[in-house]
């Protein structure tokens, strides 16, 4: 007899959410409801939306309490980058049953950088008995594609990481934490100032974790880019001028007790023609490695990495859990 398909909500249908509800059908998951507030899709049939080319069956629906009411076996989010932002929306899935995963770029290791938020979570997803986490291209390209390659040398001092992606193909929330589109004076008071964890201070916890070595601190710089002469930006839907803020580089230094240093280096902006996302590592050590993935699809690794993670995070233990503890993601076949 035939198993009955995994039952997934995905709630949020823009860029992101849209491809994963492709992938998800493509690999035999059951999208039983869709989520999303944006007044221009509401009630639109989620196969059209997604480009399937036939109806689902499911229409978009801004009742997120009637679809969770619904049941699923598991949610994606794919909402927002922030920890302080998604709370709601993770609570939302536990209280009604239902395990989650976002592509949440914070979600992705938010012990060092929102402790209180992740107990919280940790302690409502355990009564509940579900699973909450994040995932996507930080997971494997951030994670553990530089553990894997750790894990063939003989002696490290230290493990530097570097990727770059365009904040257009993210939404507004991405943008918004990039600084994107803000004078001088406003990054300074709404980013810099306010220490807003950029996605860089995720991924030496991550990686230590993982390792098993013992972080004994981290701190950020966050260098805003500027433009130079108008620059169009599909998600803000205008021109960011000269002096105004184009996006951010990030950098989050960390120290280990076993004498490992740990850089990780991202920088988001809106791309001028021809610049192109691209991911890096570095071991330096015996023996020094390098490796290098020219041009990711960052969006469609996203997309995919969370599809693939679906049944893990479903067998996972319950409360908010970070991957670093779970086998690497896993190819499922489409269908």
């Amino acid at each position: 007899m035939a198993s009955t398909p995994t039952r997934v909500i995905v709630y949020g249908a823009g860029l992101m959410g849209t491809i994963v509800i492709r992938y998800l059908v493509e690999k035999g998951f059951d999208v039983v409801g869709v989520i999303d507030v944006n007044p221009d899709i509401v009630g639109d049939d989620a196969g059209q939306l997604a480009g399937l080319g036939r109806p689902l069956g499911v229409a978009v629906s801004d009742d997120a309490d009637a679809v969770l009411a619904g049941g699923a076996d598991i949610a994606v989010l794919s909402l927002m980058s922030l920890m302080a932002d998604m709370e709601p929306f993770f609570a939302a899935c536990a209280r009604h049953g239902i395990n989650a995963i976002s592509t949440c770029e914070e979600a992705f290791y938010p012990r060092t950088t929102s402790p209180e938020i992740t107990a919280r979570l940790d302690r409502l997803a355990k009564k509940h008995g579900v699973t909450l986490t994040g995932s996507g291209y930080q997971d494997v390209y951030w994670g553990n594609l530089a553990t894997v390659i750790a894990g063939s040398t003989q002696r490290i001092f230290a493990i530097e990481g570097l990727s770059s992606y365009n904040v257009d193909d993210y939404g507004i929330a991405l943008a918004r934490v990039h600084g994107v589109g803000l004078t001088p004076e406003e990054f300074s008071r709404d980013i810099a100032e306010a220490n807003v964890p950029s996605f860089a201070m995720n991924v030496p916890g991550w990686i230590a974790s993982q390792m098993g070595l013992t972080m004994t601190d981290i701190a950020q710089d966050l260098i805003p880019q500027y433009a130079d002469a108008e620059v169009p930006s599909r998600t803000l839907g205008r021109v960011i001028e000269a002096g105004q803020a184009t996006g951010m580089v990030a950098r989050a230094s960390a120290r280990t007790a076993e004498g490992i240093d740990i850089v990780m280096q991202v920088q988001g902006t809106v791309y001028l023609p021809g610049e192109v996302d691209v991911d890096e590592w570095t071991i330096k050590g015996e023996p020094t490695t390098s490796v290098r993935v020219p041009e990711p699809n960052t969006v469609q690794l996203t997309c995919a990495t969370i599809v693939n993670r679906i049944p893990q995070v479903i067998a996972a233990r319950p409360g908010f859990t970070t991957l670093e503890g779970l086998p690497p993601a896993r190819y499922l076949p489409v269908v």
